[in-house]
């Protein structure tokens, strides 16, 4: 049974928070809200939970997973930026956005993908995201929440206890977070792609 915690989503409870962060330490799969929709979660050294997500997501090994961070600052150790991309990411983020990028070695080949060694990276706009980030202290492995055969995503807390109470180990409630994925910009050419218009204004990085 998964545990479900209400949490204020613009003052979210520090014991709440404290909360999430060691269930992740003791392997978790959390199920949080961003600033597009909610999202699967679990630590990146984490193998099973990583698996696990997968298989709720009905992926395979060539989908993109993302690694969430909560500053701009963290991306370095993560993805090779230009110049060119630094500059964009800054004036986009933080927001609704997955870039998808170079990986550095640093990042464990099975995060990445198999053939471009690439892997996404994005920094939400959203304080509980944010504050379960920062207490963590290290990026977070995510995938958005929508199951396969589905429609449209849940797009609140309880419903997702409800719906995977047998499946998640804990559901981090701060309200609705609508049904729009992030907007996905490729920057493994060199020049951004727009793959995926979502909940980010694709016009800023869609050249002529």
């Amino acid at each position: 049974m998964a545990r479900y915690l209400d949490v204020h989503p613009a003052d979210p409870q520090p014991h709440a928070i404290a909360q999430v962060v060691k269930a992740l330490n003791d392997g978790a799969v959390i199920a949080y809200p961003t600033d597009s929709m909610y999202a699967l979660g679990t630590r990146t050294d984490n193998l099973e939970g990583v698996e696990r997500i997968r298989r709720l997501r009905a992926l395979d090994d060539k989908h993109h997973l993302t690694l969430v961070v909560a500053e701009l600052a963290q991306l370095g150790t993560l993805v090779t930026l230009s110049n060119q991309a630094f500059r964009a990411i800054k004036a986009a983020t933080p927001g609704p956005y997955t870039f998808i990028l170079p990986a550095t070695p640093e990042v464990p080949r099975r995060l990445a993908h198999p053939k471009k060694r690439s892997v996404g990276v994005r920094i939400p706009d959203d304080v509980v995201a944010r504050a379960i980030l920062r207490e963590l202290g290290e990026p977070l492995l995510s995938s958005s929440l929508l199951m396969p055969g589905a429609e449209w995503p849940m797009t609140e807390g309880w419903q997702i206890k409800e719906e995977l109470d047998g499946v998640l180990d804990v559901v981090v409630d701060a309200g609705d977070r609508g049904t729009t994925p992030t907007t996905v910009v490729d920057w493994t050419s060199g020049e951004p792609e727009v793959v995926r218009v979502g909940a980010g204004d694709p016009e800023r990085f869609q050249t002529s």
